[in-house]
């Protein structure tokens, strides 16, 4: 998406800007043009510059300029407002199911937008309160379609005995559960590999008449099987998919093949993607393809992978850019750069333009084989054809800079970042931590850990681990010591008391 031309802001626009990019969720900011890629300070530098932080990386932003600023439109500032306003109901909503012990009226559509909202960001205890605040107005009758997203989300979110709690708050209000329900109950149970109560939960539903398990409910529970690598369950779910006389999928037989390919289960891969052929109705497609070549360049099978490739051009099914971005990953990972860059030739006298995929794909491929030079033309290229890049993008560049020792080129990176919408995350922030540990430069990889702290990321145990490791490597023990005690908090608060 091209970014918007640059213009001066407004003061007051100024005010509210900055109050968005402190707010935990605030809406995106467009970045201003990236500074030049010239010959950049150290790290040490960049920390004694000074500035709004108390110790390390200082970030100048441009001073207000008055004139050319006064011409932005009223709307943006408008729209900045509403979207403000927005977020912080969503959040004060939030806050009310936490507290709340009334069953006081509260507004409708906030509270469904919160509730809509958490799903959709896997915040599970935020939504199973709104949930249970929602049940206390009494407007409020949920339906059957309700319980299904917050079982299905909840068993994403490695929550099944919630989604069962919910399930059976369904059956005490009188609610019959429909196919809907019980499909996303099952997917809870086998996302977690729960498959005794998966099961049994496929044989209530064959004991109810209108409740009969479908090709859907199957799909879903053969896609967990293949996540969790219990293939041994396929072949149970298609005998009783046969004894009920339900048919097999295009998207039956993909999930299957994409299973048995990221496994490198290649032969029952392609006895998969026999089967389907003579299948009646069930052509492969583009899904089908991908998931073939990329079974193959993942396990670094390139000529059978072009192979593969052909036939399905002789079958008549077209490629997607998913195809191209897959066929990118196989050649740099088999270090044959030379295609990576006729396949973006092919891109694009074939009119397909490439994605934030693509342009990480090719960034990460040159940059682990120490080829600054090309990675930084492809960004280059990237930020050229408007295409934002993401925390991905960053990881990889500052991993190319750490393999090559050009720590120096870092702060340049930060202040990108800086002056972008970008949502850093842990993978980031360790990937940044591990670039100075692995130079010894201790205070660096403790202002990048404050950073992390500053932008509401938590650590988890590889940055636990990797500065652990750095501050044994320069003898402050007493320093490691401590974050060991962390780590060892951390564990268990994620694995609970033992």
């Amino acid at each position: 998406i091209p970014s918007n031309p640059v213009c001066i802001p407004h003061p007051t626009f100024l005010v509210i800007a900055t109050v968005a990019m402190e707010l935990p969720c605030s809406s995106p900011v467009h970045p201003r043009p990236p500074s030049s890629h010239g010959v950049l300070p150290s790290p040490a530098a960049a920390c004694a510059s000074g500035g709004g932080r108390k110790r390390g990386v200082s970030f100048s932003r441009s001073p207000e300029v008055e004139g050319e600023g006064r011409t932005l439109h009223k709307e943006s500032s408008r729209e900045l407002s509403q979207i403000l306003r927005a977020e912080a109901a969503v959040a004060a909503m939030e806050r009310k199911a936490v507290t709340a012990t009334s069953t006081r009226r509260l507004w409708p559509k906030a509270m469904l937008g919160a509730l809509d909202d958490a799903i959709a960001d896997n915040r599970w205890e935020s939504a199973l309160q709104i949930f249970k605040l929602l049940q206390k107005q009494q407007w409020y009758h949920p339906k059957s379609r309700t319980f299904a997203r917050l079982m299905m989300m909840l068993g994403k979110c490695g929550q099944p005995m919630h989604a069962n709690s919910l399930f059976q708050i369904m059956l005490s209000e009188g609610l019959r559960p429909t196919l809907d329900v019980y499909t996303s109950l099952v997917g809870a149970y086998g996302h977690n590999g729960l498959w005794d109560e998966a099961f049994h939960a496929i044989d209530q539903m064959r004991s109810i008449s209108n409740c009969k398990p479908d090709i859907y409910t199957y799909t879903i529970l053969i896609d967990c099987c293949c996540k969790m690598h219990r293939f041994d369950l396929i072949d149970r779910a298609l005998t009783e998919m046969r004894h009920l006389g339900i048919k097999c999928t295009i998207v039956t037989y993909n999930t299957i093949i994409d299973g048995f390919g990221k496994a490198t289960m290649l032969e029952k891969m392609e006895s998969s993607l026999a089967d389907m052929l003579e299948c009646d109705g069930c052509l492969p497609d583009t899904c089908t393809l991908n998931s073939i070549i990329w079974a193959y360049g993942n396990c670094g099978q390139v000529d059978k992978m072009e192979r593969w490739y052909n036939e399905f051009q002789h079958m008549g099914i077209e490629p997607d850019v998913k195809t191209f971005n897959i066929l990118i990953r196989s050649y740099g990972k088999a270090g044959m750069h030379r295609k990576m860059s006729l396949v973006m030739d092919f891109m694009k006298k074939r009119f397909f333009s490439p994605t934030m995929v693509t342009f990480n794909l090719m960034i990460d491929c040159f940059g682990a084989v120490g080829n600054i030079e090309k990675m930084e033309e492809v960004f280059r290229l990237m930020k050229f054809q408007g295409i934002k890049p993401n925390s991905v993008t960053y990881c990889s560049l500052v991993s190319a800079y750490s393999k090559s020792r050009l720590l120096m080129k870092i702060p340049t990176i930060l202040r990108q970042i800086e002056n972008s919408d970008v949502v850093l995350d842990a993978p980031f922030f360790n990937c940044i931590i591990s670039a100075y540990a692995q130079a010894g430069e201790v205070e660096m990889m403790e202002e990048m850990f404050s950073l992390m702290g500053e932008n509401k990321c938590k650590p988890d145990k590889t940055t636990f681990a990797t500065m652990i490791q750095a501050y044994n490597g320069v003898g402050m023990l007493d320093a490691a010591q401590e974050l060991e005690i962390e780590m060892l908090k951390l564990n268990r608060r994620i694995l609970g008391p033992t």
